[in-house]
């Protein structure tokens, strides 16, 4: 792995902790410990695609060249989000609830990513599948922050919720099984090849959770305005 990348990963690590500090801190101190954090992962989030949209060498075929090697701007966008990942990791352990799937999702990340970097090998696989699990990321807090600021079971929240289900499944159970395919029947690594289908696994849990979440929002909404 190259010395800037690691320096540049380091670097991350600590520029999204002081961004969480400042937040904490400075802007938002009576806001939670979860809001804050939620905060970063959003900024993160557009940072991350925008990085990931900037670093597509052929926008004929956005996955394409497959099983090639890493240019410098792939590199660059995927040792950010490495740097974000472990610093949300840590962060999390110090919510007041740790959630078992999402502490699985960020370790199968890690060392997928890092083992791309490493063999600086599959960028164009992993910048989509950056895209692919980014994207959907500022509904998914936007829900969560607006029930903290006071917007809990109204219209806006509700509307979050859709956009948030929407857009997942567009890309994590459209875009991604794709994805999976074609980084399984390349000549890639076997550790690229693993931590494809296990975000997939995890993104197909997480897509059973969210329809039944989205059936018990429609079903509560609907049986409210009956009785109004």
């Amino acid at each position: 792995m190259e010395d800037y990348i690691v320096k540049l990963m380091v670097f991350s690590v600590a520029a999204w902790s002081t961004l969480f500090v400042a937040i904490r801190k400075v802007a938002f101190p009576k806001r939670s410990f979860d809001f804050c954090n939620r905060l970063v992962s959003t900024a993160h989030a557009f940072l991350a695609v925008a990085l990931a949209f900037s670093s597509i060498q052929d926008w004929s075929c956005p996955v394409c060249p497959l099983a090639s090697k890493s240019s410098p701007k792939q590199m660059q966008a995927l040792a950010v989000t490495v740097g974000y990942l472990i610093y949300d990791l840590v962060c999390c352990q110090f919510d007041k609830q740790v959630k078992l799937d999402n502490t699985v999702h960020h370790l199968v990340s890690i060392i997928g990513l890092v083992a791309g970097l490493f063999y600086q090998r599959c960028g164009s696989e992993m910048v989509a599948a950056l895209c692919i699990t980014e994207i959907s990321s500022p509904f998914l807090h936007s829900r969560e922050l607006l029930k903290e600021l006071g917007y809990r079971n109204t219209d806006l929240n509700l509307a979050a919720d859709i956009a948030f289900a929407v857009i997942f499944t567009i890309a994590r159970m459209i875009g991604g099984p794709y994805l999976t395919y074609v980084t399984l029947t390349a000549d890639n690594p076997f550790l690229i090849k693993a931590m494809a289908l296990g975000l997939q696994l995890v993104s197909g849990f997480w897509f059973y959770k969210i329809v039944r979440m989205i059936i018990f929002k429609l079903s509560t909404r609907s049986s409210s305005i009956k009785k109004q």
